[in-house]
């Protein structure tokens, strides 16, 4: 079931559950494709959410809004804000990871202060659990796997992360725990608006065992 949040005459906003692709990959089903048929109407990609991550997705409607919602993106006047389970205590109340990331050709992503890219995520802890996380975390650049790489790299990986953690402990969570909770931005039309998508109950029921 198609799960919309905030729709106009330029914009559509979804909360996409995870396991599906936010487009088209090898003829299998995916969130755009189906809003598309849903709405009866070509839609611009706007950005992407990885497809273990849930949470809210933009595409544009037509054409002047993809281009204004591009320059948005390019200019880094969109804020966005996950929520994510890291495995262990985290002792500060907030701070910023500034690591350089470099994408090699297996996909995977690491830190690499020579030749990679400039990186920064802002996070802030909103509960601790005996051994566990939780924050909001807010990735003020875009690189693949941003916020995975900089909670592996400062030595509390997300649980349920199969790429960047210990994969037999991994294992045992049914998801990667990051959900794109809220998105901030500007309407074509120069209102600011920000949209926040529910918690699945998949993400909920890991964080209700673990409090447990």
């Amino acid at each position: 079931m198609i799960s919309i949040i905030c729709e106009d005459e330029d914009i559509v906003a979804a909360n996409r559950p995870e396991g599906l692709a936010s487009i088209p990959e090898r003829d299998k089903e995916s969130l755009l494709a189906s809003l598309s048929v849903h709405l009866q109407r070509r839609l611009f990609v706007v950005h992407r959410i990885d497809k273990e991550v849930s949470g809210v997705i933009l595409f544009a409607k037509n054409e002047s809004a993809h281009r204004w919602l591009n320059e948005q993106f390019l200019k880094r006047a969109v804020r966005k804000t996950y929520v994510a389970l890291a495995h262990g205590v985290i002792d500060k109340e907030n701070g910023t990871i500034e690591k350089a990331l470099r994408q090699f050709g297996s996909g995977r992503v690491a830190v690499d202060p020579r030749r990679g890219k400039w990186s920064s995520t802002a996070f802030r802890v909103t509960r601790r659990f005996a051994s566990y996380t939780l924050v909001d975390a807010i990735p003020l650049s875009g690189r693949r796997h941003q916020i995975q790489v900089h909670f592996y790299s400062i030595g509390h990986p997300l649980v349920g992360d199969l790429r960047y953690g210990d994969r037999s402990l991994q294992r045992g969570f049914p998801r990667l725990m990051l959900h794109a909770k809220r998105i901030e931005f500007r309407l074509p039309a120069g209102t600011d608006v920000a949209i926040e998508a529910p918690m699945p109950y998949s993400f909920s029921a890991v964080r209700k065992a673990i409090r447990g």
